[in-house]
């Protein structure tokens, strides 16, 4: 156990001085490596001179009309609808589909005979 420790504790000292070098693979290796004279780039300065864009006149795009939506549709019937068809259509599935014996037909015939039957109740 106190080897184990020791080791952690040198790995965790020399890695921080090993990362920090910055050229450490650079002077390891057996290949030769062009180093660049300061006199390489112009001391001089260089003359640079810009000229500006020419300047374009766009016509602006014509405004695109967009035509208001349409009204709703209004059929002239109140909308009869009401939560007793809601729950006739879920008993009506629920009865379907155990009298059909989980066939999906069934429950869906249920369904819509009783929201059908929920909805003629309120009336």
């Amino acid at each position: 156990m106190f080897r184990l420790t020791s080791l952690a504790i040198l790995g965790i000292a020399f890695s921080s001085t090993v990362s920090a070098d910055d050229g450490w693979g650079e002077h390891h290796h057996r290949h030769h490596h062009h180093h660049y004279q300061r006199d390489y780039f112009p001391a001089y300065p260089v003359e640079r001179v810009y000229v500006p864009a020419p300047v374009v006149q766009y016509v602006p795009a014509p405004p695109v009309y967009y035509a208001p939506p349409p009204p709703p549709v209004r059929y002239g019937y109140y909308d009869q609808r009401n939560p007793s068809g809601l729950v006739g259509g879920m008993v009506g599935s629920a009865l379907g589909y155990g009298m059909g014996g989980g066939d999906p037909l069934a429950a869906g015939i249920g369904a819509a005979a009783g929201s059908w039957l929920g909805n003629g109740m309120n009336r």
